[in-house]
This record gives C-alpha cells, sequence and structure tokens, in this order.
C-alpha cells in the first residue's frame, strides 16, 4: 500500500512559525505533525506500507531528508514530487501520479486523528469523515441508509450536511483516481478556481464507484497557533506514556506538572513546567512558568510566564508575558 501526503501548503495561519519550515514539520509533543500522521495510519492499518509520497514546496534539502528518514522508519521507500503553484487538492495529488497506483492512502498533512482505519473491502474507497457544527469551510459528504456517499460537495454556502472531509481518502485503485483527476485538469474544471479532489470524486461516484464513510473518533486540527496548542495538549493527554523526561534533560529546583514532554538535553532551572507543555531539544529554561505552551529547539526562555503560547527554533526571549507566538530566530528582551 501506498501512502500519498499532500503538504506543500504555505501554512500561513500558523506564521510566524512557518516562515522558516512547513507546517507538517511542526513538533506536537516531540514530533513533527506528518511523522505522527503516517505512523498513525501505519499502526492502524493491517496492509504493509511501501511507498510514502510526499508533494511539498521548495522547502529544501534538509526537509527532504528529514521525510526520507520518516518513511525509512516505516519501511518504507520515499519518494518527493513538488508543487510550484497551489491550484488545489486535486491538483496537489496529481503531482505524484507516478505513484498513484493500486491500493493508496491520500492523507492531508495539516490533521491528526483517532479513527477506525479498517479498508470497507465491499465498496471502491473509504473517505473519513467527522460530524461538525460548522461545515461550511468544508468539502461535505451526503449518504443513505445503507451508508454509501451519495454526494461530494466543496465549501457549501448553504446547509447540505454537517459531515466534513477530514483529509483522509482510501482507494482500492489509485489509478481510477488518477484518471478523474487528469479529467478535471486536461478539461480545465474548476471550482473556485482550483481542482477540487471532491469534485474528482463526485465524478468517479457519477461513473458507478461507491464510497463509504470511514469513522473519526478525534479530529485534531493544526491550523493556527491556538488549536495547534490545544492539539498538543490532547496528543499529552490520550497517548499512552504521554508524560516524557528525556534522560540527558537537566531539571534543577524545578518543577514539572505532567503531563509535559521534555525533549534531550533540555536544561530547565528554577522554573514550574507544566501541564501540557512540550519542550523541544537543547533548550533552556530559567525562572519560567511555562503552562500548556509548544517550545522548539535551541531555544532559551528567562522569566518567561507563558499559557497558549509557541516559541519557535533558536528563539531568546527575557521578559515577561502571559500569551504570545514568536517564531524562529527571534530575540525579545524588555
Amino acid at each position: 500500500m501506498k501512502i500519498i501526503i499532500p503538504m506543500a501548503g504555505r501554512g500561513s495561519r500558523l506564521r510566524p512559525h512557518t516562515l522558516t519550515i512547513p507546517k507538517p514539520l511542526i513538533p506536537i509533543a516531540g514530533k513533527p505533525i506528518v511523522q505522527r500522521l503516517v505512523e498513525g495510519i501505519a499502526d492502524l492499518c493491517e496492509n504493509k506500507i511501501d511507498e510514502i509520497a510526499f508533494i511539498i514546496g521548495d522547502f529544501g534539502e534538509e526537509v527532504e531528508i528529514k521525510l526520507n528518514d520518516i518513511a525509512n522508519s516505516l519501511g518504507a521507500k520515499c519518494s518527493i514530487y513538488y508543487q510550484e503553484e497551489a491550484l488545489g487538492t486535486a491538483h496537489a495529488v496529481f503531482c505524484a501520479k507516478e505513484s498513484l497506483k493500486g491500493n493508496v492512502v491520500v492523507a492531508f498533512a495539516d490533521t491528526l486523528f483517532k479513527a477506525d482505519f479498517k479498508f470497507n473491502e465491499t465498496v471502491d474507497g473509504t473517505i473519513w469523515v467527522k460530524q461538525i457544527d460548522d461545515p461550511s469551510a468544508f468539502g461535505v459528504v451526503k449518504i443513505n441508509e445503507q451508508n454509501i456517499i451519495t454526494d461530494f460537495i466543496e465549501k457549501p454556502k448553504d446547509f447540505i450536511s454537517d459531515l466534513a472531509i477530514i483529509g483522509i481518502y482510501h482507494f482500492k485503485s489509485g489509478e481510477n483516481l488518477l484518471s478523474e483527476i487528469q479529467y478535471l485538469i486536461d478539461n480545465n474544471i474548476k471550482d473556485r478556481g482550483e481542482y477540487q479532489l471532491t469534485n474528482a470524486l463526485e465524478n468517479m461516484k457519477t461513473k458507478g464507484m461507491q464510497f463509504a464513510p470511514g469513522k473519526v473518533d478525534e479530529w485534531l486540527d493544526c491550523g493556527n497557533k491556538d488549536v495547534t496548542v490545544n492539539t498538543n495538549q490532547k496528543i499529552l493527554t490520550i497517548e499512552p506514556n504521554n508524560h516524557h523526561i528525556s534522560k540527558s534533560a537537566t531539571v534543577v529546583n524545578s518543577t514539572i506538572i505532567p503531563p509535559c514532554f521534555i525533549g534531550e538535553n533540555v536544561e530547565i532551572k528554577e522554573s514550574i513546567i507544566g501541564p501540557f507543555v512540550s519542550i523541544g531539544n537543547n533548550t533552556n529554561v530559567k525562572r519560567c512558568n511555562l503552562e500548556n505552551s509548544i517550545i522548539q529547539e535551541n531555544s532559551h526562555l528567562t522569566n518567561a510566564v507563558f499559557n497558549n503560547s509557541m516559541v519557535g527554533n533558536y528563539a531568546e526571549y527575557h521578559a515577561n508575558s502571559k500569551e504570545l507566538s514568536i517564531g524562529d530566530y527571534t530575540t525579545f528582551s524588555g
């Protein structure tokens, strides 16, 4: 089985953290979002993962090395494809057309999930959906009494269904999906100026292919700072062995309130940390009170009072605050 991961988006809602690294590599409880995504699929899937194909922008060699390491850790081949222009969800998947063969899972790398991940072999594919209060910003589906999807609608202006597509799909035939996306592109069929995956799915349904909805227990968003911090909190809460302090970390005259993730070579002095705090490798924290926050790698914090906050890599902060979001290589004193 192959996993296709479109992740070329700019992640503008999570700036400044996505100015230097792509959003799917932002760490949640010590692991990048995209790593948690593919590991979650691999853990729940009965099929062997043969290949993971990442669709990225011009992110640089370091990012590609990290993605290769993630695929290899699961015993899978890593393929890298590039989306040079944001032309929609279907176009993003199309960029990996050489890998759209056989049994395929497509998973967009901006959400995490807990779900029943068994494939329904009686249908042509499974679309994982979640019932939400306001589905207007998502693609949605309608289902019939036989639990078969009857309609795919992209971001409906008027209420049609509250079953939102979370961005994870299984196809028994990647070739069938590729054929329908190719048709959209060849005939310049767009919705809101972009090639939408929901249009390809609607065409497949019209041709007699059947799709069933997949059950989702948790849908964890990573779209902006607040929801990313909240997702970090939920992951620390629901995962087994969620409280982790690396053996190489140094904790002096400090209190760590579980659950937290404390990375390698972290130094914590005269501080209160937690609950729900993740601190990346090689970060120094002194005289701080941190709660419900993500602090990334190689940063230095002194006299910080943070809640519901994110701090990037190689950042320095020496002051007092209650809530903030500062990106990589930022220096703040005051």
